[in-house]
């Protein structure tokens, strides 16, 4: 099963980094965001990607032409034509296609425009900002039980604040809870498991997958929610970004 990552944003909410790389490429621990979400799939034995690129999509290319020179030990060989020979190497057993799917083009339309790399076969589709923990396994089970077109994963984001603990009069302070869960909305986490019908829900470059299409499917009954109360975090801002970080070299990371 491929595994459809959107890539092609602008990021502007964390303008800070993205007006130098695209926003999957802003790292996390020395690694691009978008390789951690790959090597969760990868723990699941999905190792088939496509990235649909948009804004500064050539710096995409680009990290991934060199990949396996930068995770491998090698010798250049200059006497012998400049060949070249690789050693060990540290890389995943990814394949990886890259589609420019447009600079301005919708999260739908990105979608709609690789239909003929996925075929007429499930696929999963993804952010390419956002880690989690979510069982993949279980995701897909969940999927083909149902026999809808399309799976999203809902959770449930924690309170931006702690909030604290009273006793049965209401005023007395008890204890404090480190970030609560929100208000009791689940929202879209952004791991789907989708079926080829979907495409024929989607019209062209500005279809916004998250209004028209998923809204349809919602009211023709081909839309089903797996829900994760599990860790899911997004890299919306900069703050984001330093929270994911600090996660990463305590090494308390949950992806």
């Amino acid at each position: 099963m491929k595994v459809v990552i959107l890539a092609g944003g602008y990021g502007t909410r964390i303008g800070e980094e993205t007006h130098i790389r695209p926003k999957p490429l802003i790292e996390i621990g020395d690694r691009p965001i978008i390789c951690h979400i790959m090597s969760h799939y990868s723990r699941y034995g999905y190792n088939d990607f496509i990235i649909c690129l948009g804004y500064k999509g050539y710096m995409i290319k680009e990290y991934f032409a060199h990949y396996f020179l930068h995770h491998s030990d090698v010798t250049f060989d200059f006497r012998n034509r400049n060949q070249v020979l690789y050693h060990h190497h540290t890389t995943e057993p990814w394949k990886v296609t890259l589609i420019d799917t447009g600079k301005d083009t919708a999260t739908g339309g990105r979608v709609k425009q690789i239909q003929r790399y996925v075929g007429e076969e499930t696929f999963m589709l993804t952010y390419g900002d956002g880690v989690s923990d979510i069982d993949i396994r279980q995701l897909v089970q969940f999927h083909r039980s149902h026999k809808k077109l399309a799976t999203i994963t809902s959770t449930q984001p924690p309170g931006r604040f702690g909030a604290l603990e009273f006793a049965d009069d209401d005023q007395s302070v008890t204890g404090f809870r480190e970030k609560p869960r929100g208000d009791g909305g689940w929202i879209n986490a952004g791991f789907f498991v989708m079926e080829p019908g979907v495409f024929d829900y989607i019209d062209g470059d500005d279809t916004v997958l998250e209004k028209e299409p998923l809204e349809a499917l919602a009211r023709s009954s081909q839309l089903m929610a797996f829900k994760h109360t599990g860790f899911w975090h997004p890299m919306d801002t900069l703050r984001d970004k330093n929270y994911l970080e600090e996660l990463w070299k305590s090494g308390k990371a949950k992806w």
